[in-house]
């Protein structure tokens, strides 16, 4: 079995799940779960979760390959662990407050950011792109034989966490690096190498989303999700024939959030 989810369960001798198994398979069940252990950290498999992260760079595919072996033994395809969502959290964090350092915010602008970036930026953005592909897969990727199938919500957010997290640390981490004697110069080299992070951290993230849904074999043409590289590039080659620095664009808007 792959990260699917049948309309029409598999059935029990007289073809329906017995009360006790449709209420461990209701999408409410699974949320509490999920959210219950948020409260538990020593039931969270941090170790996984660190292997997850690193692979996320390296070998996206072997993550999506967990995912199928979760389906296999657990009968789930999102993750039911939110060790992954803890540490990319704390990453987040540890990151924006980096960020409040190198543009020299003081303390209470820094939580002004950290604020917005994790409930807006993260959970906000992110809770519009999973329930968006999650529609757009389920609405037009379906292939016709397959209508007993969908894509569950949970599984569309994993996706996004997933294609988030190398986002995260490119922008977010490594980038903060360069910033201040680099990419904010008005140099070539500046805008070239903000912007060229920005290139890698934007087609990571369409990648590690075509990887995620591609890999549900009841979806079909799933190759479109990639077609916004096309795009990417395209604005890419404007941004450095007409000297747009995105980076520097990135520090000002942070500011004026704060004020």
């Amino acid at each position: 079995m792959l990260p699917t989810t049948s309309v029409n369960s598999r059935s029990q001798g007289n073809g329906a799940l017995s009360p006790r198994d449709a209420a461990r398979h209701t999408a409410g069940a699974k949320r509490y779960k999920y959210l219950r252990r948020l409260f538990h950290f020593r039931q969270m498999d941090f170790e996984f979760a660190l292997w997850q992260m690193l692979y996320l760079f390296t070998s996206p595919q072997r993550v999506y390959r967990n995912f199928h072996y979760r389906k296999q033994t657990k009968d789930q395809w999102a993750r039911d662990d939110p060790a992954f969502l803890v540490l990319l959290s704390i990453w987040l964090c540890v990151s924006t407050v980096g960020f409040g350092f190198v543009l020299d915010m003081g303390f209470f602008e820094t939580i002004k950011l950290l604020l917005w970036v994790v409930f807006i930026d993260c959970v906000g953005v992110g809770l519009l792109i999973a329930t968006l592909m999650w529609f757009i897969s389920n609405k037009y990727l379906v292939k016709q034989q397959n209508r007993d199938y969908d894509v569950e919500w949970g599984y569309a957010f994993d996706v996004h966490l997933n294609a988030f997290y190398p986002l995260l640390v490119i922008l977010h981490f490594i980038q903060l690096f360069f910033i201040n004697y680099v990419i904010i110069s008005d140099s070539v080299v500046g805008y070239f190498v903000g912007n060229t992070l920005w290139l890698i951290a934007i087609g990571y993230y369409i990648y590690v989303t075509f990887l995620g849904y591609s890999a549900l074999p009841f979806l079909k043409n799933t190759a479109i999700l990639l077609y916004p590289f096309a795009l990417l590039i395209m604005l890419y080659l404007i941004s450095l024939a007409c000297g747009w620095n995105f980076t520097k664009m990135l520090c000002s808007f942070y500011k004026y959030r704060v004020k």
